[in-house]
């Protein structure tokens, strides 16, 4: 008896050894390609950015051919689940509403928000009450649109949402929004390059750090295992510090 629950024991070890080897050869990301400086569509059409750097890698790493894609950011989670993709790199924070629905690997990098103002704006800090009255934007369907919702909007503001960061920021720079919330390393971008003239990024919102993972199905437990092996190579081998020093002068992991 013992040595069938012995033998027993040793072949369900074996099988689960043999899915856990299991490696994905062809994989279909998808990311958002409005978010500069992690991912934006070039002049020439290809799809560019940091998050569009690390997926590169992380397929050259696991030596799987990869084809990546623009979607929009309301259809990333959806697409994910009817399986038009395997895997989202598109700068998605993990919070618990969406591990309800999706998996996530481990992160690939973290951040705060912030807020960027107009450089006459009476507003100087991110203090809750600083913004009664105003008119914020943000990216809808974000962790900074939830954010925006749950505290500025109880403090007395008026929320904008809008499909996109980069129609958030130009309507800030025309004088349609008192401020914008964003993740802070694209606002950062953004405040230093195009909106340089008119507008100015506040300090860090306080209490708002979040992790970035790749989105993966729920139940696609082979591909998670697959791309957290292939970020601690790439974090390993010097090719994430590469990729990172190409787009930021500071350490966003």
């Amino acid at each position: 008896m013992r040595k069938s629950v012995l033998f027993a024991g040793l072949l369900i070890a074996s099988f689960a050894a043999s899915a856990g080897a299991q490696e994905i050869k062809e994989i279909r990301i998808a990311t958002e390609g409005a978010y500069p400086p992690f991912n934006y569509v070039d002049a020439d059409g290809s799809l560019k950015g940091f998050d569009v750097d690390i997926a590169n890698a992380l397929c050259e790493e696991m030596k799987a051919k990869c084809t990546i894609v623009a979607n929009d950011w309301d259809g990333m989670i959806p697409g994910l689940q009817s399986n038009k993709f395997d895997a989202v790199i598109a700068s998605m924070s993990i919070t618990e509403d969406r591990l309800k629905q999706i998996d996530f690997t481990n992160k690939y990098y973290s951040t705060p928000l912030a807020i960027v103002v107009p450089k006459d704006s009476p507003i100087k800090d991110t203090k809750t009450e600083n913004f009664k009255g105003k008119t914020i934007g943000a990216q809808g369907g974000t962790t900074q649109s939830i954010y925006a919702e749950d505290v500025l909007a109880k403090a007395g503001a008026d929320i904008k949402l809008y499909p996109t960061n980069d129609e958030a920021v130009a309507d800030l720079a025309t004088g349609r929004l008192d401020a914008v919330i964003s993740d802070k390393f694209p606002i950062a971008e953004w405040a230093k390059t195009t909106g340089k003239d008119c507008c100015v990024m506040l300090e860090d919102v306080p209490n708002t750090q979040t992790e970035t993972g790749v989105a993966i199905k729920k139940g696609n437990d082979a591909l998670k295992a697959q791309f957290n092996i292939a970020i601690d190579g790439i974090r390993k081998n010097g090719t994430y510090a590469k990729i990172m020093q190409k787009y930021f002068d500071f350490d966003i992991y």
